[in-house]
């Protein structure tokens, strides 16, 4: 195992982890249980470290969290990874990352935010994840890097690298960062917790909005049904999905 795949699973993959040589790009972020302990946000479409500046600061100062790493996605936009030291569930992780922008974008189109993990469309009790950083885009042949706070200005308009990052540069980056521990977690999700219930539900909406229809419902049952979750997440997630009552949830548990 060399020194980045040591820090991506420190940081980033499961602890059940099997397979101890392979790196976040070619192992699930998600473990057999359905937790995570990566949590990622990403601002694209265009890319804007000034607007994404805000998130990777106002954890720091006002959630008083460890910086999370930042990365150009190869493509099109700039992502945080969070890094937690126990995993929560995949509806917990998105309800914090959903926070997190209702705090700090709430002026951006819901589109241009990516939240993951994610619900999956096309398998319900299943999730997606950000794709691992490093990787090469196979269309283009970018790639995508973890990248200094310094220097993420500089990839505003090319949120990319040419080559290949270096390894032992990627592994300096990742081991100076820290895993959230679930004191500052849950600390954090106080602090982030709605004040009123139209707050938590404009703050489900916003998160509702940033997949499809099908989704929306999909991450709504979840929340609903995620013991984790701010109660009054949940219960405006029940309300949402009231709507809905000409489907049938059988999981419903709330």
């Amino acid at each position: 195992m060399n020194r980045l795949q040591t820090e991506l699973h420190r940081l980033y993959l499961p602890h059940s982890a099997a397979e101890p040589g392979a790196d976040a790009a070619a192992s699930s972020l998600i473990d057999p249980e359905g937790k995570v302990r990566a949590m990622v946000l990403e601002l694209a479409r265009p890319a804007n470290w000034e607007l994404l500046s805000k998130v990777w600061r106002g954890v720091q100062v006002d959630l008083e969290l460890p910086a999370p790493a930042i990365a150009v996605s190869g493509t099109d936009g700039f992502q945080l990874w969070f890094s937690l030291s126990q995993p929560v569930s995949v509806a917990q992780a998105h309800a914090f990352l959903a926070s997190l922008r209702a705090r700090f974008l709430a002026d951006v189109a819901p589109k241009r935010v990516c939240l993951m993990p994610a619900v999956d469309a096309s398998a319900p009790r299943q999730a997606l994840h950000a794709r691992g950083v490093p990787a090469e885009q196979e269309q283009t042949g970018n790639w995508s890097a973890f990248v200094a706070s310094d220097l993420a200005p500089v990839f505003a308009d090319t949120p990319w690298l040419d080559i290949p990052p270096s390894n032992e540069g990627q592994a300096d980056l990742l081991s100076r960062l820290e895993s959230i521990k679930p004191p500052a977690f849950e600390a954090a999700l106080e602090r982030l917790r709605p004040a009123t219930p139209a707050d938590a539900g404009h703050l489900l909406a916003g998160a509702a909005a940033s997949v499809g229809s099908q989704d929306a419902k999909r991450f709504l049952l979840q929340v609903m049904n995620d013991d984790t979750v701010a109660l009054a997440l949940r219960i405006e997630a029940a309300k949402a999905l009231l709507p809905c009552t000409d489907e049938h949830h059988p999981d419903a548990k709330f």
